[in-house]
């Protein structure tokens, strides 16, 4: 699947901007010229050799914090989008496997996490747990994971009505190898397009979170507090949030591409992207030599 998601042009631009966000995550803090946290007289500068995007309204340099703050913004999409596979997937592919009883109670609960809304759940769980961005994500995490359990399920329940799994069940197979061997195949590639789409939402939760000061203790610097902390000052600096804003504008479209890439080259699509392929290398290769030139 990677090569044929790498085959793709928005594949190959996805995964680019995708490892450069990742990149700023793990070494922005040492790229950063200077102190994030340090400030100044040089309050609300613009941009110079010194400052490369100026200074915010208490002289902090915001080139230095966006670097800073890129590891925040993308471990907490990270906790959102693996807390809802892992509560979502698992429960949806044994809710086909695991009896009436499991299945009605998995699908109570997957209705009733889609009629919370999340962020003012996430508002209220760092009232009672305290202000962090971890605990946020995680709860965040769960009330998406219903995402997971509808797609696993429905990709679950279309390859248990398939003739060589339900011989297999026949035959005295355990539930674990009958996942193991048949069906993690097929609910993958449905998965990993859930998965790229709730990296992106969780960029926009953690985002929103930090854009209202919540989850982070200040003076940290993240995306989303710094766009809120640039929007005060618009009279001053009316292109301070084009930075923060267009960071986190292309992260979430990245992501959303990455998740139509994968789509485009899985199941019955991909298939026949590969066959396309391989019929035009097959064309190319038989193509007649012309020996000689027209006069």
């Amino acid at each position: 699947m990677v090569r044929r998601v790498l085959s793709l042009t928005s594949g190959r631009i996805a995964v680019v901007i995708l490892v450069l966000v990742a990149l700023l995550a793990l070494c922005g803090p040492w790229l950063a010229p200077q102190d994030p946290l340090a400030t100044s007289d040089d309050t609300l500068a613009s941009a110079s050799g010194a400052h490369w995007l100026g200074t915010d309204y208490l002289g902090r340099d915001v080139f230095s914090r966006l670097l800073d703050g890129s590891r925040i913004s993308v471990l907490g999409s990270l906790e959102v989008a693996l807390m809802a596979l892992v509560v979502g997937a698992v429960p949806g592919i044994l809710s086909v496997y695991s009896g009436r009883a499991f299945e009605w109670l998995t699908l109570r609960l997957a209705d009733t996490l889609v009629a919370l809304p999340f962020l003012l759940f996430a508002i209220a769980v760092i009232a009672l747990l305290g202000n962090g961005i971890t605990q946020a994500m995680l709860v965040t995490g769960a009330l998406v994971s219903p995402l997971f359990y509808r797609v696993s399920r429905a990709a679950t329940l279309a390859v248990a009505r398939s003739p060589y799994v339900e011989a297999a069940i026949v035959s005295g197979a355990s539930v674990g190898w009958i996942v193991r061997r048949h069906v993690w195949v097929k609910v993958l590639p449905p998965i990993a397009v859930a998965l790229a789409q709730t990296i992106g939402v969780g960029f926009v939760i953690v985002s929103s979170l930090t854009f209202l000061g919540i989850g982070v203790q200040p003076p940290a610097p993240t995306w989303g507090g710094l766009l809120a902390s640039d929007l005060g000052y618009l009279s001053h600096q009316p292109w301070a949030p084009v930075a923060p804003a267009l960071l986190i504008m292309v992260t979430v479209w990245a992501c959303n591409l990455l998740a139509d890439a994968i789509r485009d080259v899985s199941g019955e699509a991909g298939r026949a992207l590969v066959d396309r392929r391989r019929a035009r290398s097959r064309t190319s290769t038989s193509a007649p030599v012309p020996v000689g030139g027209s006069r």
